[in-house]
């Protein structure tokens, strides 16, 4: 694979990363006091050269040390304001573009995981699954008592969004399956309560809260992105690449950082 090689996946987190250390730069030089800044980044390479010219000088290294120290302190108090304004609108979209990026869906006679989590122990021996057509086990259930979990391994026979239905109890809820090629949107547990959690990694409504099921998860594969020769989770591919987006704008605009 050449470096300069890219897939489609590869390409969205190019073009994102790109306009995103674009948006964060000129977000930053908006909300930073950018005068205030470019003085703290200076007393800071004054008091590293001090270190370096006198550092055989013990009283010297050691005020320089101090001084080094409270302007890092200035530095980063003149930095948070503008770094909660690019963090929080950055998190909610890492968040919504891994429900495309993060996994690979299922594909046509590809063995997969079913796996659930049940708190009661009645229940947990007695789950069964209810699968649509086109969607068969491959093997039998296998319960784990000391997790409180039983996995089935499946596999589909064609593409498509099928609902997946786990009877536990005197409960049955669903599991959306995604079999297809490309980024569908996928999510791939559903959970009971559990709110922050569910906002960072269910793309799904919450299981009920009487149910005596806690999770019911389909083992998507991961997703690796080629890119440079090399395959990438997307996450490291955005921070890297967003990154040298920034500092390439901050330069050619002249931005404090």
């Amino acid at each position: 694979m050449g470096l300069l090689t890219f897939n489609t996946p590869a390409v969205i987190v190019t073009v994102i990363s790109v306009v995103i250390g674009f948006v964060m730069v000129f977000i930053f030089a908006w909300t930073s006091d950018q005068k205030a800044i470019g003085v703290a980044k200076e007393h800071l390479k004054a008091h590293l050269l001090a270190l370096r010219l006198f550092q055989d000088q013990i009283p010297v290294v050691m005020r320089s040390y101090g001084r080094i120290i409270v302007s890092t302190g200035r530095y980063l108090k003149l930095a948070f304001k503008p770094l909660l304004f690019v963090i929080i609108p950055l998190t909610l979209l890492a968040v919504y573009a891994d429900r495309y990026l993060g996994s690979e869906p299922i594909a046509r006679g590809q063995a997969f995981l079913v796996k659930a989590r049940i708190s009661n122990p009645d229940a947990l021996n007695s789950a069964a699954l209810q699968l649509p057509d086109g969607v068969t086990v491959t093997s039998p259930a296998v319960h784990i008592p000391a997790t409180n979990e039983v996995a089935w391994r499946l596999m589909a026979e064609k593409d498509g969004k099928y609902d997946v239905k786990l009877q536990a109890g005197d409960q049955t809820v669903e599991k959306e399956l995604v079999v297809a090629t490309g980024m569908p949107r996928l999510s791939s547990v559903r959970l009971r309560d559990r709110l922050w959690e569910r906002i960072f990694v269910s793309g799904e409504p919450a299981l009920p809260s009487n149910s005596p099921i806690d999770s019911i998860e389909v083992q998507y594969p991961a997703r690796d992105i080629a890119f440079a020769g090399y395959g990438w989770n997307w996450i490291w591919l955005f921070f890297v690449l967003s990154l040298a987006a920034g500092f390439l704008f901050k330069s050619i605009f002249g931005i404090e950082i």
